[in-house]
């Protein structure tokens, strides 16, 4: 299986909603997280996580897909193939 690194960008609108089920799919799918940043922005009302991500297409094709599927919550990657 072909394994990729990546950048995962999440935008969350509503946090208190939106957090904690985010937090539930990055748990679930925390083998493929290799660093995480999360940043408040109280001037947009908005809560900005990135991810530093090691794994197949499918597996992170699956995670991303499950956060894009929370309300209030925006999802953007970047994928390279790794050797």
């Amino acid at each position: 299986m072909e394994k990729h690194v990546g950048v995962i960008a999440i935008i969350i609108n509503d946090r208190k909603t939106a957090a904690p089920k985010v937090n539930e799919v990055l748990t679930k799918y925390g083998d493929l997280v290799i660093g995480r940043m999360g940043i408040p922005y109280p001037k947009r009302n908005v809560y900005v996580v990135t991810l530093i991500v090691d794994g197949s297409n499918d597996e992170i094709g699956a995670m991303t897909g499950k956060l894009g599927a929370i309300k209030d919550v925006t999802v953007k990657s970047t994928l390279t193939k790794c050797e």
